[in-house]
């Protein structure tokens, strides 16, 4: 890689040298007529041609349209296909969402793969095709780098709907290596990127499918007094208990945001927005970052309410059925611990494994039960009198739950291990997206 120049990259491949070409936008390309087709108009299983939204665009396709490998909507009138046949699309074209809701609009995709599909360019887009060769992949990529889409900012009109026009962006520029050599490195360094995402991405949804049906068969079913699953070498009835006689209640407090800090303090405060989004079902206090109680002096007034390991804090409010989501208190050591605002804390009153009710109280067999006794409109809530008669399900012997609690809790570290893979991979390509253009 060379160092950085004039009009070359700071990233470079080795071999290739000299400044990259500029070229204005309406030079570089010809347009291809759109058309405006909306969502009723196309269908997702036959045609005679396929169609492309604005909102794929934005939202499903990347910077690279593999059509033999990704579902496109299709034109459900034939007859309408026939029509538009003198603007099909061919590999290396490019289609541009020229609206949305945010600066997003300018988002566009390189259509490659085509095969014999017939394709066209759909509502809210502007389709362009190059008047020279360019190597594939490398304007999919370079038009959505931000050395290109920062030049469409100032462009863009609208206020609760921003959008570009062709006449907007005819003056805008693209730069590119003459060497068509180094075109098809860059498209290629990038598109490799993508298929490890797509690839860490699958393995990621996988393990969450695999953990919701997981949840579902090693918990009892309403009613049931077994779970459809369960770990060999245990048997026999699981007990039933209602909550007002499983747990007791520990006061929480109500410090806002405003008074709780990310960098340091006495002692750490679990806000209910943090147990709705943040935490798992079990929060590995050594491990996560929680917020700090900034005001010291409060700390020693909470004392007698102070969370130990084992306790559970259940976020009592929330805008959608997600209320009644908890977190179960793992690995304090000597950290000071609170329950905070919007919260219910509460202590079980016999032994349970670690990491069980963690498990168990964010199950659909538990939560299921707050569904009726939640309260509100725009914001949802449950209060302790209404939780009360609430059922706890747990198997007598404290090895299997705890062999519950470690099967779910090994299941999240990977699930955790695969989002740390596909944000490294996202940081490696944000970063080499800005070094790699000029």
């Amino acid at each position: 890689m060379s160092k950085e120049k004039a009009l070359q990259p700071a990233l470079r491949f080795n071999v290739f040298e000299g400044d990259w070409v500029t070229s204005d936008f309406q030079g570089t390309f010809s347009y291809i007529s759109n058309n405006s087709l909306s969502r009723a108009a196309l269908n997702e299983r036959a045609g005679l041609a396929k169609n492309i939204h604005y909102g794929d665009i934005l939202i499903k396709f990347g910077e690279v349209l593999d059509i033999s490998a990704n579902q496109v909507p299709y034109i459900t009138n034939d007859s309408l296909a026939k029509k538009l046949i003198p603007n099909r699309l061919k590999n290396g074209d490019i289609v541009i969402a020229d609206a949305a809701e945010d600066s997003s609009v300018g988002k566009c995709t390189e259509i490659i793969n085509l095969g014999e599909n017939i394709l066209f360019s759909g509502l809210h887009t502007i389709a362009v095709r190059p008047t020279t060769p360019f190597a594939p992949k490398y304007l999919g990529y370079f038009l959505n780098s931000d050395c290109y889409h920062d030049q469409l900012l100032s462009l863009m009109q609208g206020i609760k709907v921003l959008s570009i026009s062709k006449s907007a962006i005819k003056d805008t520029f693209v730069r590119y290596p003459q060497n068509q050599v180094e075109q098809k490195k860059i498209g290629d360094f990038f598109q490799h990127i993508d298929q490890q995402l797509k690839l860490h991405q699958l393995k990621y949804t996988k393990l969450q499918q695999l953990k919701k049906a997981m949840l579902g068969k090693m918990f009892p079913k309403a009613g049931a007094k077994v779970p459809e699953m369960r770990f060999t070498g245990f048997s026999g009835d699981w007990e039933t208990k209602v909550f007002k006689d499983s747990f007791n209640y520990i006061a929480n407090n109500s410090l806002s945001r405003a008074q709780l800090n990310d960098k340091s303090g006495l002692a750490m405060n679990v806000h209910y927005g943090d147990v709705l989004i943040k935490f798992d079902e079990v929060l590995d206090v050594f491990e996560t970052n929680i917020p700090y109680i900034s005001n010291e002096a409060l700390v020693s007034n909470l004392m007698p309410n102070c969370l130990q390991n084992g306790d559970i804090v259940i976020a009592d409010a929330a805008e959608d059925t997600s209320v009644g989501k908890c977190t179960e208190i793992y690995n304090l050591g000597e950290q000071l611990l609170f329950a905070g605002l919007h919260t219910i804390a509460i202590r079980p009153s016999t032994p349970f494994a670690p990491k069980y009710l963690g498990y168990f109280l964010n199950s659909n067999l538990y939560h299921d039960q707050l569904i009726p006794i939640m309260q509100g409109t725009k914001v949802l809530s449950i209060s302790k009198s209404s939780i009360k008669e609430t059922l706890i399900y747990y198997p007598n012997d404290l090895a299997e739950q705890t062999k519950i609690g470690n099967y779910f809790h090994n299941l999240d570290r990977l699930i955790v291990l695969q989002q740390q893979h596909i944000n490294k991979l996202k940081n490696i390509k944000q970063a080499c997206l800005e070094k790699m253009f000029v």
